[in-house]
């Protein structure tokens, strides 16, 4: 009974090699389950996975059957009607002798050994086979004693990794961060009991309580997260531009962490991903530059009329300073819960190689994403993947005073000061693009895997050529600022042409993704181009809109973009950018056996961690980022200052700029030149 456990729960055949899954991963839980007791020891199970590559020189086999590529004809009786049963009987003969065409191709039948072509798609390629065997015994011990002699046959392979119950103990970081977050749910229970006591027990007014005392109470912070009022000159559009985009990167990633899955139909999901009906997927990188251009908007919009030139300079380090406390907590948070307790959340075959890798890049690598200069130091050992956005985000904050001393003076040197940025950010990008001849995309068939690290390292990741849709940003942010409480009149024509215009482009720039895709593509001038000019191109198009929605020329899209169910999730996108990924790689990681492909199932896969990413960064804002976005106002800005009458004081005020009640804005974060000089609140 023993031995037939170990190999139920062991080697087999992939199911599904015509269809490219050369991978089985057995029973992974029966497998390290086993444990039976032999006096004077205890047979337990171990979990290993080898890779048998399918070029075997040395194989010998006997002569494998040749099957017949051309199937007689059946009989069919002329009086039975071609009804849709005969149909689907015909076409299961067809798929039968295509199969059989396949067959034939792949295995030499005609030798006794296997063989592959030079080639063929498999000349190189491995099975990844999960094989079950006791705890003391080598793989090869094992697959001899248990199945067949590989050293007569000649079979060749390698071993991977091997798995035990229970390997993953607990280490001092893990006690650690259980001591960390342990008293951080100890102060918010406490501060949490303060604010009820001092408002419902004492019916004191909660705006006389200590702002400190209450800093982490859920019940302060989930009423400020969810309470929307809108302070003079919020751009209301913002919103929802903001939680389509972090769902576009949700949904992105939902199908992009599965590009190197096994899957029993992977030739299905290939031809998918390729297809013109896969655009939706494919396209959405271009989304992160929606938050570039955000960004640098908001640093202009808040900034210009509100602070001086001098002002700016003598406080700069306030202004550095206030940017990176603001984003530190979750994303520490984030880093913290990667490198230790995410750890133990779940288990599973694939464990090894996505999810305790990950947990391993971020016990070495936690520094480099801390300070955010990982997108430089480890391109290719991202903690937690898409915080290359963050470093890139902050590293342009921290240029920015150099523009934002211009445009705070008079208009014309400000307007000189943003044309020239963007022309010689332009300019130096499509220079450096076409000498280094990047692939167009993220994903390209065409291109090796040479070429997709060499786009991901030097480009994707890197500030000087994703800088761009900041620099439209802050020239959209002047724009708005300059005609800030303005009636703009501006003629039908212009306007129809303005959002004519925004269209083509932004459509020919997510379309421009299907030629990419396709096996034929070859063009180093248009791979220049797309890359030179789409993103600024796509922070041009929101741009406009941003501008014709804030001055009535908006309409419907205006009306769709500014409803109050986009502002909860917008506030909550940056906890939601940070831990989806971490929570996608626990579920992928989780699975005990390749899936079946299909785009409706991953469709409805996307609804579960869209749900559980709101979940989640609604938790994370109302537990960490809140209460230390009040801990940074008490330090930075000064504290918060109690006028004598609160009853005075208008609720935005109260609440925080732009409706935000002091929680995330800007393209995540708020700007920080509402600190400089200690304003006070």
């Amino acid at each position: 009974m023993l031995r037939a456990t170990f190999l139920d729960s062991g080697l087999r055949t992939p199911r599904g090699i015509l269809q490219g899954n050369l991978v089985d991963y057995g029973n992974y839980h029966e497998c390290i389950d086993i444990s039976e007791n032999f006096e004077p020891s205890v047979i337990e199970g171990k979990y290993c996975m080898i890779n048998v590559p399918i070029v075997q020189d040395d194989l010998e086999l006997p002569t494998l059957p040749k099957w017949p590529e051309e199937w007689p004809e059946f009989p069919w009786p002329e009086l039975i009607p071609k009804t849709k049963q005969y149909r689907q009987m015909v076409r299961n003969i067809k798929t039968v002798q295509a199969r059989t065409k396949q067959y034939n191709q792949m295995f030499g039948t005609d030798t006794d050994m296997i063989s592959v072509a030079e080639d063929n798609p498999l000349a190189g390629q491995s099975f990844r086979l999960a094989v079950c065997l006791p705890k003391t015994c080598t793989t090869k011990q094992a697959i001899d004693t248990l199945l067949i002699n590989t050293t007569a046959l000649g079979l060749k392979f390698t071993d991977e990794f091997c798995r035990l119950k229970n390997d993953k103990p607990f280490v001092p970081g893990d006690y650690a961060a259980m001591g960390v977050f342990g008293f951080i749910i100890l102060i918010t229970i406490l501060c949490t009991g303060y604010d009820i006591y001092y408002t419902h027990v004492l019916k004191e007014d909660p705006r006389k309580s200590s702002t400190l005392g209450k800093s982490f109470s859920v019940y302060n912070n989930t009423r400020r997260l969810l309470t929307f009022n809108s302070a003079p000159g919020a751009l209301e559009c913002l919103d929802g531009i903001r939680a389509l985009a972090i769902t576009w990167v949700i949904i992105g990633h939902t199908y992009s962490t599965q590009l190197h899955a096994p899957f029993y139909n992977r030739l299905d999901f290939f031809s998918w991903i390729t297809s013109f009906s896969a655009i939706w997927i494919m396209a959405a990188p271009i989304t992160v530059d929606t938050f570039f251009l955000l960004s640098g908007l908001l640093i202009v919009y808040t900034s210009v009329g509100k602070i001086t030139k001098m002002r700016l300079v003598r406080n700069v380090h306030l202004y550095y300073l206030h940017r990176l406390l603001r984003v530190f907590p979750v994303l520490a948070a984030g880093v913290f819960l990667q490198a230790t307790l995410v750890n133990h959340m779940s288990d599973g075959p694939r464990w090894s190689e996505v999810m305790a890798y990950k947990v391993h890049k971020c016990r070495r690598f936690w520094w480099p994403t801390l300070l955010h200069i990982q997108n430089y130091v480890t391109p290719r050992h991202q903690c937690i993947g898409p915080t290359w956005y963050l470093a890139v985000d902050v590293q342009l904050h921290i240029l920015s005073p150099l523009i934002l001393f211009w445009v705070l003076g008079r208009r014309k040197p400000a307007w000189i000061a943003l044309t020239l940025a963007m022309i010689a950010s332009l300019a130096a990008t499509t220079t450096y693009n076409y000498i280094n001849e990047f692939q167009p995309a993220p994903f390209v068939p065409t291109r090796t895997d040479e070429d997709y690290i060499h786009y991901m390292v030097n480009y994707y990741m890197n500030t000087f050529t994703r800088c761009t849709p900041f620099f439209v940003g802050l020239l959209v942010g002047y724009f708005l600022s300059v005609y800030k409480g303005k009636k703009v009149v501006m003629p039908k024509i212009f306007v129809v042409f303005g959002w004519l215009c925004a269209l083509v482009v932004s459509s020919g720039i997510i379309y421009s993704t299907y030629p990419i895709l396709q096996m034929d593509w070859e063009s180093p001038f248009l791979d220049g181009v797309i890359n030179s000019f789409s993103r600024p191109g796509w922070a041009a198009c929101l741009g406009w809109m941003i501008f014709a929605c804030t001055h009535g020329y908006g309409g419907p899209i205006n009306w769709f973009l500014s409803l109050r169910m986009w502002k909860l999730p917008a506030r909550i996108s940056f906890a939601m950018y940070i831990f989806h990924y971490p929570v996608m790689h626990v579920i992928n990681a989780s699975a005990v056996s390749p899936t079946y492909f299909s785009v409706i199932g991953y469709f409805y896969r996307f609804l579960s961690e869209i749900s559980s990413s709101l979940l989640i960064g609604f938790a994370v804002t109302v537990l960490i980022d809140a209460p230390f976005s009040t801990l940074v106002k008490l330090t930075i800005g000064g504290g918060v200052k109690k006028p004598r009458d609160a009853k005075l004081v208008p609720k935005e005020q109260v609440n925080g700029v732009n409706g935000e009640a002091g929680v995330v804005n800007s393209a995540f974060v708020p700007g920080s030149e509402k600190y400089i000089g200690k304003t006070r609140l």
